[in-house]
This record gives C-alpha cells, structure tokens and sequence, in this order.
C-alpha cells in the first residue's frame, strides 16, 4: 500500500441547532436519537448510516480548501502517493484560465517536491472520451486537480473514460488531492459556485447572506467522497449558509467546510483527518429534523457541528469528532 499515513462560524437556523463542540483528545462525542428534537437529551451510541465510504477503497484523498498550500500539506501528498523518488503524478489542470501554464507550474511544483515523475493531463473532453487519454495514467500514484472553475474539470471529464480511469486508481491505492475548483469536484453534488437568488426575498449585491431553499446552485461532481458536500475557502469566505442550505436539503450528506490553508485527508478505514493551519467544518444533520417545505424558512433542528482543527479526526460512520492532544 502506498500511504500508511494517519494525522490524521456560522450561520442561523430558522429553527434550532444543536451545535456540538469536540470531545476531549481520545473522548468520543455522543450521537443524538434520530429525529430528536433540540430538547431531546442525546444517547450514546452510533449512527445507523454507514460512513460514507466504499470499504474496497486503498487509496486516500487530500483535500484542500484554497488559499496557501502549507509545505505540511503538499509534503503530505507526496507522502500518500509513495513519498519522494517514488511519488508519480498527473496533475489536471483544466479548472484554471491558463490550463497550460497552470499544468506546467504543477509539474514543476511536484517535482520540486520530489516526485520521481510529473505529468500535465490537460484534456477536451473529445480527448477524454478517447481510452488512449484513459491509458496516459497507467501507473500513477497520485493525481492533483487545479484551482479554478470546478465545472471546466467536470465538462471536460464527467462520464468519461478518464473518470472511471480515475476512481480505478483510488480504488487500488492511488491519492487524488486538489485545491478550491479541486476540492468541489471531491463530491457527488458538486457546488458551482452559482447562486440563484442573492438576498433572497430582500435581493442585495452581497452572496450567500440568506440559508433558503433552491438557492445554491449544483451539478454532478466525480463523486470521490461519498455521502458527503464539499465546500471551500470555507471560513475565509463565509460560506457557513450556504453550505447549511444544502444539507438541510439534503440531510443524508455530510456537509464539509474546508478553510484556506487546511486540507481534509480521508484515509482508507473511512476517518477523515484535518491537516493545515485553519479548520474543516462539519455539518451533520443525519439525526436532525428539518423543515417541511409549507413551513417556508428552511431550518433544521438536531444539527450536530464539529470545528476541527489540525490534527482532529472525524468518523463519518459514528458521527463522533476527536481534537487532537496538545
């Protein structure tokens, strides 16, 4: 196996939310009843849904939220894809304006960082629906997607033989990191970045200042990190109701706030681990109430939060958080 690797605010509800701190270094945190209202005192115990990861997964991810790329970080990346002199890597570089520019600098990125071999993938989507593209990635050991605009990456190759070429990899043991457009393509609802009524019933010039339904706009990411939303430069940027908005609309899926500078590492056994100097935010309304649509505002009651710096570990398939010792 290629990585053996383990290190591992906010909006307002319309109704009530129950947010969660962590527990004390190696203290599991207890997991609310389903449907529990915010009154309701919290069991122990575990959440029946299972983590939202494929157990025959071997490889890793390396997710990061934008912003600075801490040497932690991209040192870790190479560590999870075989270390340096062993590390091959294809970066994907067609979120950015530049694809070109952007995959050379990468290349001389990963070298730098020691990898014995880098490569730029960059594609139309004419060529990535050819298997010769697929085939260019036989051996690697890590891919990295660019920053950018999320949806050139899935345009170029959403349903593709790159894309399947791609969860092979991960699935036998290969890391996929990414940075900002690179990070929301890590789900299955990718966020776009649109939003279709800014202010909601008052309009204003200023994103994200209303947590409303049918608002954020979506459209179908690589799916990498399942059962799960992905959303970044997270507290930097104050996308708290935006993220909130989704996973109250969709209260099965995990919502992941990544900051600048942080990166999330999802391990094989399914833990996720935070790496960098900010924090990844959790939203997990598995448990919580929400809203019927007649009601209007859209809200949850039950929500459990977790703000996880670095070195915190998250089961997704507890529910419980761990913040790292001193």
């Amino acid at each position: 196996m290629i990585h053996n690797v383990v290190r591992s605010g906010l909006g307002i509800l319309a109704l009530s939310l129950i947010l969660v701190g962590c527990g004390a270094p190696g203290a599991a945190l207890q997991t609310p009843a389903p449907n529990a209202t915010a009154e309701t005192p919290a069991p122990q115990g575990t959440l029946e849904s299972p983590a939202p990861h494929h157990g025959t997964v071997q490889g890793a991810l390396l997710i990061v939220g934008g912003g600075p790329r801490p040497a932690e970080i991209m040192d870790r990346f190479i560590e999870l894809a075989g270390g340096a002199g062993h590390a091959r890597i294809a970066v994907v570089p067609m979120a950015s304006g530049n694809p070109a520019a952007a995959g050379e600098s990468l290349v001389e990125e990963m070298l730098g960082l020691g990898a014995a071999h880098a490569f730029s993938l960059n594609l139309t989507r004419e060529e990535a629906l050819e298997e010769t593209a697929a085939r260019r990635l036989d051996g690697v050991t890590g891919v990295w997607f660019s920053g950018g605009v999320q949806s050139r990456h899935t345009a170029a190759l959403k349903d593709t033989p790159v894309e399947e070429k791609l969860h092979q990899l991960y699935r036998d043991g290969a890391v996929l990191g990414g940075t900002s457009a690179g990070a929301a393509i890590m789900s299955p609802l990718m966020i776009t970045g649109g939003e279709r009524r800014p202010g909601g019933d008052r309009p204003r010039d200023e994103a994200w200042i209303t947590i409303d339904r049918d608002n954020v706009v979506t459209s179908p990411g690589f799916g990498f990190l399942p059962g799960a939303i992905v959303d970044q430069h997270f507290v930097r940027r104050k996308r708290h109701n935006r993220l909130m908005s989704l996973v109250f609309e969709h209260p099965d899926q995990i919502g992941v706030g990544i900051d600048e500078a942080t990166a999330l590492q999802v391990d094989p056994d399914g833990r996720w681990h935070v790496v960098g100097s900010s924090v990844v935010v959790i939203y997990d309304a598995r448990s919580a109430a929400t809203a019927p649509e007649d009601v209007g505002a859209l809200g949850a009651a039950g929500v459990r939060m977790h703000v996880l710096p670095g070195g915190a570990v998250f089961d997704p398939g507890t529910g419980q958080a761990f913040l790292p010792a001193s």
